[in-house]
């Protein structure tokens, strides 16, 4: 005896086994489910390095020409890359590098890093170039803060509710729509020449009062000293004495500079109708969780309202996580519709007992998928719900084949539930492992398709091979006891059984009076048959060759919202602007 007949001899004898394992696989299952990260389509996270320069004064085509192209050269050269973009501007230039998926971004960081410092001849009075890695990032929600009040107002209560969100282990937000606490000095070079000074000597001279060197720390407290004190004022910065040299007099910066604070008109300003706004973007790493992060983005601004100003609310817009449970919700009520129907087909082509414990297998393949899914870290998306779905009728296939022929060995030949039971299973054995073998071929050969569209589609492989693997397990481990025990009571007749005989009376009427005759007709005229299956095989192929039938990867959904342009003329003002602001805004209530 192998050890495999006497595996299944053992678990269809056995009275706990496999409904143990039955119970085990569905708690699995269904703990996972309240745990795996749900999205709209997995994630193709971009890993990228920006490599930044910066001329000043020099035009965008000789940044170009005299640092992009030099770098995009090199960079080239390194192991791993997929892509280089780059763009040039007045004084700035920014060279970006895209990887190949799953590269090992710390070596590329270093071999970038190495690559541009072998760049020689440079400009030399060109910065630094500086090497940045980038972090991928995908939008989660945006947060409106707005209310009669003014824009310093709002943004205190931003930082109040970044903070919070940070506490909760939400760190990935960006602030926008307030003005930035700048202070411009503007120093003439005639002013520079005049007292001996240079831009470098005015710049450490600021850095120096702004940001307090540590001046070290005690380890035994934690504790870190500083010395000096920050001065961050216009009135403290344009105080500030300068010294060119050791035999020339000290200079206040007020004297040869302007100082002034970059006022909040300088910079983008947001409005939710006539009140000023503050607009939050929340986004989430490769390992976020799109709804989890916004049910408490939700519960935080839920805790902050009561403490606001009269007046001002906290909206939420560009929600990610509703369109995500809105699709997917539809795509489990087809599911449960699919799933319904084949419930039904089940229950009338096979007797009741038999139709039972062949649906029992699809809660069980369905929950090892998910546990599996959540071990290596897949997510539920729309690609991997709908194979889920797809399965459905995969699953319940091989179970039929055995319940079927467990049904037949006890009413035809008599034999014993538990014999017939396990002779079922180890006739089937060689036809339902070579059925499900060529299936998970097919789809298996998906894994080698590379590139970041194999990243995409990789959850379609994982998926079926999966649950195929599961619904062997079932139809060998579990249905053989199962049926062994209901096949016990099989010979009483029960009224439960009554759809399926009448079906399957219709069935066998159908088989002798229309299928054979036509199975007759075909194999007399089987040259004209072929000639015609040739025929509708090359009409299919001339449609996809003569692009009669459109390709298209994914028909673009219809998006939610929609944005308005408005190009002023030159010698417009900042209050010309925002009339037409309000103007698109009146537009937008109108309608």
């Amino acid at each position: 005896m192998t050890p495999l007949i006497a595996l299944l001899r053992f678990f269809t004898r056995h009275p706990t086994a496999a409904n143990l394992l039955l119970v085990l696989i569905v708690a699995w299952g269904v703990g996972a489910s309240f745990s795996i990260r749900s999205q709209y389509f997995p994630d193709v996270v971009s890993e990228t390095i920006t490599v930044s320069s910066s001329w000043s004064g020099v035009s965008a085509t000789d940044i170009d020409q005299s640092l992009n192209t030099r770098i995009e050269a090199q960079v080239l050269t390194v192991d791993g890359v997929e892509e280089v973009l780059s763009d040039a501007r007045t004084g700035t230039g920014r060279v970006i590098i895209t990887f190949q998926p799953s590269w090992n971004m710390e070596r590329a960081y270093n071999d970038v890093s190495a690559a541009v410092e072998a760049i020689v001849d440079l400009p030399e009075d060109a910065d630094p170039i500086q090497v940045r890695r980038g972090g991928w990032r995908d939008r989660v929600a945006d947060v409106i803060i707005s209310g009669p009040t003014t824009p310093e107002r709002l943004s205190l209560i931003a930082d109040d509710l970044v903070a919070r969100l940070f506490r909760e282990g939400v760190t990935h937000t960006d602030v926008r729509g307030r003005a930035p606490a700048e202070i411009l000095i503007d120093v003439s070079d005639e002013a520079l020449r005049r007292h001996g000074l240079t831009r470098a000597q005015v710049a450490d001279a600021v850095r120096t009062i702004a940001l307090p060197e540590p001046a070290g720390e005690l380890q035994s407290l934690a504790v870190r000293l500083r010395t000096g004190t920050e001065q961050r004022t216009v009135g403290q910065i344009a105080r500030l004495r300068l010294q060119p040299g050791p035999d020339l007099p000290d200079v206040v910066l007020g004297d040869i500079a302007t100082v002034v604070a970059k006022r909040a008109e300088d910079v983008r300003t947001y409005y939710n109708g006539d009140n000023p706004a503050v607009s939050i973007r929340i986004d989430r790493g490769a390992s976020g969780d799109t709804i989890g992060i916004q049910r408490v983005l939700e519960q935080t601004a839920a805790e902050l309202t009561p403490q606001l100003p009269p007046g001002v609310a906290i909206d939420l817009i560009r929600t990610e996580a509703g369109q995500i449970t809105q699709r997917l919700d539809l795509l489990l009520d087809n599911g449960l519709i699919g799933l319904g129907l084949v419930l039904v087909l089940l229950f009338m082509f096979l007797s009741f007992r038999v139709a039972f414990w062949v649906a029992a297998g699809i809660p069980v393949a369905l929950a090892a998928a998910v546990g599996m899914m959540l071990m290596t870290d897949q997510t539920l998306n729309m690609l991997s719900l709908f194979m889920l779905i797809v399965c459905l009728g995969i699953i319940v296939d091989d179970a039929i084949v055995v319940a079927e022929h467990a049904d037949f060995r006890v009413r035809r030949l008599g034999e014993p539930p538990v014999r017939a039971a396990e002779r079922a299973a180890l006739r089937m054995a060689a036809p339902v492992f070579a059925a499900m073998v060529t299936t998970a071929i097919a789809f298996a050969s998906l894994y080698v398709v590379s590139g970041r569209f194999g990243v995409f589609i990789v959850s379609i492989p994982f998926v079926v091979v999966t649950v195929l693997i599961a619904s062997l397990l079932e139809c060998f481990l579990i249905l053989p006891h199962h049926m062994a025990t209901s096949l016990r009571t099989q010979q009483r007749t029960s009224w439960l059984d009554r759809p399926s005989e009448v079906v399957n009376r219709g069935f066998d009427r159908i088989r002798r009076d229309l299928f054979r005759p036509a199975i007759s007709v075909i194999m007399r005229l089987r040259y004209p048959v072929i000639a015609a299956c040739v025929l509708a095989l090359a009409i299919s192929l001339a449609a996809i060759l003569n692009r009669d039938v459109p390709w298209r990867f994914f028909s673009a959904p219809e998006q939610n919202s929609f944005s308005g342009n408005i190009a002023m003329l030159p010698g417009a003002t900042r209050s010309d602007t925002l009339k037409m602001v309000r103007e698109l805004q009146r537009a937008v209530d109108v309608v």
